[in-house]
């Protein structure tokens, strides 16, 4: 039986889109399928971990015919990135996925879609929309100070807080905090939920960067996103998040307005004489200037110097290099803010003018 007959990239876009979750190694054989299934024009793919659920689809059969099977997204991807650009049957024959593109012929072993184990949806009971660009940035601007496998599982995350007609998204790892937060229409009552750090990570690679509206629906222990043709499910974290406002400072006196471009090139050349056990690097701040240093073992020495409009007391603290680079390379702002208390005490990053965005980071010993 034929399951469609279409262009290569009108079936590797959706495959494209639903395969980024499937993991090489899976603890059952079908997990590293994806679902193909077609009903009448539409032909649908979907792929699951058992954590997430991505499913797409697109027009592109014809008649009324009615099918399901599975296969190796791996491979289909492969096969259809490594085919010309050129039509693509694709056809059902004794339990094998035939791929036929001009010569080309591929026979792919499948697995009964019955057997393919998709995520139970809950009752949903907060429904919102967001501009996708707007959701996107969200995401964007915190998602590099998400912990990856603390044993605090509660951070391997984002947190989603809604308040009002407000949304904020907020990362921490335990030694820095990004806070981002949008508006949106209408008001809903006060919600906090945890992402999971791979769903973080896989919307943020599939969502659109104009308008289009991205549908937002939250009940107890999922999360299901719509954007386009897509819709993503997702499991959410169970536990109970660091209280992230006691974490901001409330006065750090010590400020100044420095270029991103110019911080961030200073950094990086000092980072190089850094170890990757110790990124450690020495902040001087003084009246009209910044100096940023590094050394390391072999008693090797890096010494950058920066003009700054700043006419306070002097202060000297270190920081992890990588914690100020991860967020000089998600902004897009020409210039930073930055705010010192002591030596002792957290740094607060913020843009001029605005107060939609905080970054905290945590001081360390050189």
């Amino acid at each position: 039986m034929q399951l469609v007959k279409a262009p290569r990239d009108a079936l590797l876009r959706p495959l494209q889109v639903v395969g980024g979750i499937v993991e090489r190694r899976q603890t059952l054989p079908i997990l590293a399928n994806v679902l193909l299934r077609r009903d009448g024009e539409r032909l649908s793919f979907t792929a699951t971990d058992l954590e997430i659920q991505i499913e797409t689809g697109a027009d592109l059969c014809s008649g009324k015919d009615s099918a399901a099977t599975t296969v190796s997204a791996r491979k289909l991807l492969d096969i259809l990135r490594a085919l010309p650009d050129d039509e693509v049957n694709l056809s059902l024959l004794n339990r094998r996925l035939t791929v036929q593109c001009g010569r080309s012929r591929f026979n792919l072993q499948t697995l009964a879609a019955e057997e393919f184990p998709t995520v139970t949806q809950a009752e949903f009971n907060v429904d919102f929309t967001l501009p996708a660009a707007a959701f996107k940035h969200l995401l964007s601007m915190v998602h590099f100070a998400m912990a990856a496998q603390d044993i605090r599982y509660y951070l391997n995350g984002m947190l989603l807080v809604c308040e009002g007609n407000r949304v904020r998204a907020v990362a921490t790892d335990g030694h820095r905090l990004a806070l981002c937060e949008t508006t949106r229409e209408g008001e809903s009552a006060a919600l906090e939920v945890i992402i999971p750090r791979k769903t973080v990570l896989e919307l943020a690679r599939l969502l659109p960067e104009g308008d289009e509206p991205v549908r937002i629906q939250i009940a107890s222990g999922q999360v299901r996103l719509s954007f386009g043709a897509v819709e993503f499910v997702s499991k959410l974290v169970e536990g109970k998040f660091p209280d992230y406002v006691k974490v901001i400072p409330a006065a750090n006196p010590k400020q100044f307005v420095i270029g991103r471009e110019s911080l961030m090139q200073a950094l990086s050349r000092v980072a190089i004489l850094t170890t990757d056990k110790f990124k450690g690097v020495r902040c001087v701040l003084a009246p009209g200037s910044l100096k940023i240093s590094s050394t390391n073992t072999d008693q090797e020495e890096a010494q950058e110097e920066i003009e700054i409009d700043y006419s306070g007391e002097a202060l000297d603290i270190g920081f992890n290099v990588t914690y100020l680079l991860d967020v000089l390379a998600n902004l897009k702002s020409e210039q930073l803010q930055f705010a010192f208390g002591d030596a002792l005490g957290s740094a607060l990053v913020t843009l001029p003018d605005s107060d939609r965005f905080k970054y905290v980071v945590m001081p360390m010993r050189i």
